[in-house]
């Protein structure tokens, strides 16, 4: 009886291991989930991630037949939680929840990178949006833009713009109008929303770039004045407040989208019924005057459309991050 060569009975045998993983990989994604599902968010409770990460873990839930849980975990940015989900099994039972103000930065602005999101993670899906929104302090006395604009080309180096730190929305989109308008302004950077809005409230802050949910209560009752909507269509949310785009500034441009990923290495099928599921969820009216309620333009879509934003985003902000000389270690 002939044998099989030492070299070819490998070959089989690696062949058979191969193909019993792969069918083990398959039959664990079809079971998925049998248990639940941790959604990272990489900040603290507050600001626009987490109501809108849990209105997702509750979608998610009910339409897959078990518990998605929140879990925050704040630090660097962003970077420890999304560090952490790298790091997690590729098993579908870890997912991100990352937004333009985690990702990209982990790109762009630090030297040291913890991880990074087009290497080490697997898009799934986009969820919303939300326009940042240019606010000032009442008693600057500036009514539009161009007010601000000039105010700042004469008063150089005399107004202060808070953030919730270096590389996040609100920083970025203050060093985007400085960069198109070419003003100088000083950047205060802080750990929260929260004490952005305080100080700036409190006049040791002239203006900021924040989001348009977290600015909406301050505007409506008189606490800010709304300058510009920083996107190319007006807010429900801000109905009357003027886009960059109409002000002849197609170029200031500053949003942040939210969505879903998961570690490199989930099984292709269990990222597909996420994003099926999510898909389903932001196409249902109530679902959609939710988020439409808080501020946030639904989006959705393939993997491959949120893996191009991420790409186009990270080289529109790693410009801005180079004129701004921002870095950290």
């Amino acid at each position: 009886m002939l044998s099989l060569p030492l070299i070819s009975r490998r070959a089989v045998l690696a062949l058979t291991l191969g193909a019993a993983s792969l069918s083990s990989l398959a039959v664990h994604a079809q079971a998925w989930p049998a248990k639940p599902v941790r959604i990272v968010v990489p900040a603290a409770p507050g600001g626009s991630a987490d109501p809108l990460a849990r209105i997702v873990a509750d979608e998610l839930g009910r339409a897959l037949n078990q518990a998605f849980v929140v879990e925050n975990r704040p630090g660097a940015n962003g970077n420890v939680g999304s560090a952490s989900v790298v790091k997690s099994p590729a098993d579908g039972y870890t997912l991100l929840f990352g937004w333009t103000g985690t990702l990209v930065p982990a790109v762009t602005l630090y030297d040291a990178k913890p991880y990074h999101p087009q290497r080490d993670l697997e898009p799934i899906v986009l969820v919303a949006s939300v326009p940042n929104v240019i606010v000032v302090q009442p008693s600057l006395g500036v009514k539009s833009l161009d007010d601000l604009t000039r105010y700042a080309k004469s008063h150089p180096g005399e107004l202060n713009f808070g953030s919730t730190g270096s590389g996040s929305s609100y920083h970025l989109s203050g060093e985007l109008y400085k960069k198109t308008t070419g003003v100088f302004m000083v950047h205060v950077p802080y750990t929260s929303p929260g004490a952005v809005f305080t100080d700036l409230m409190g006049g040791r802050l002239q203006l900021a770039f924040p989001g348009i949910a977290a600015a909406a209560p301050y505007v409506k009752d008189g606490r800010l004045n709304a300058l510009a909507v920083m996107g190319d269509k007006r807010s429900d949310m801000m109905p009357g407040v003027p886009t960059t785009k109409e002000l002849g500034f197609p170029g200031l441009v500053s949003d942040t989208w939210f969505g879903l990923m998961a570690p490199k290495g989930t099984p292709p099928e269990i990222r597909h019924k996420i994003n099926e599921a999510m898909n389903a969820a932001l196409k249902n009216p109530a679902v959609h005057e939710r988020l439409m309620g808080l501020g946030f333009q639904t989006l959705g879509g393939t993997p491959e459309q949120f893996a191009s934003a991420l790409s186009s985003d990270i080289s529109k902000w790693g410009e801005v991050v180079k004129f701004s000389g921002a870095k950290v270690d």
